[in-house]
């Protein structure tokens, strides 16, 4: 049998489980054979898998989050991912440039950004991790490691070190041979 026929067969083999599963729940509710669209709803919602629960948050979606507001240029969203003395510091930094010019500096510095690696956190305290963050830009790798910290039910960013420049072996773009 070719692909085409095999295609063919499989199709019309889910077609008729799925018509003898609408006609059993049909006959079990006592429906007219006109009356099958409910008995189609139940098979197509019982048939979908049960939701997934969320998983909590973590450290890496914070970061993640934060550098996701940084290159769209979302000021609110950037802001809320910091807290405690880092936050005191970029709120009076948004006052002292407006929102306008602080937003076009986020998404300036972080354009160039081609990848982003972020090496599983280390746990420092029960509410406090340590996360080493790679930048890949096109000629230079930079690492900063930052201090996250859990408030309420979320992580913030509370702490950076500076970044350093890191020895690349292979630039990023380079062909492979």
């Amino acid at each position: 049998m070719g692909r085409q026929q095999n295609r063919k067969a499989q199709a019309l083999t889910g077609l008729l489980i799925a018509a003898i599963a609408v006609f059993l729940v049909a006959r079990q509710r006592g429906l007219a054979p006109g009356d099958v669209g409910g008995a189609v709803s139940d098979v197509v919602s019982n048939a979908s898998a049960p939701p997934l629960e969320k998983a909590p948050p973590s450290p890496q979606d914070a970061i993640y989050g934060m550098l996701d507001a940084a290159r769209a240029g979302d000021v609110r969203a950037y802001m809320g991912y910091f807290t405690g003395q880092m936050a005191t510091l970029l709120e009076q930094s948004l006052a002292e440039n407006g929102e306008a010019k602080f937003a076009e500096y986020l998404k300036r510095t972080n354009a160039p950004i081609k990848g982003i690696a972020i090496m599983e956190p280390e746990r420092l305290t029960e509410r406090e991790v340590k996360a080493r963050v790679e930048y890949v830009y096109a000629d230079r790798n930079e690492v900063q490691v930052m201090f996250v910290v859990q408030v309420g039910g979320e992580w913030k960013i509370a702490r950076l070190e500076e970044t350093e420049r890191v020895k690349t072996l292979v630039p990023y773009g380079t062909p492979v041979r």
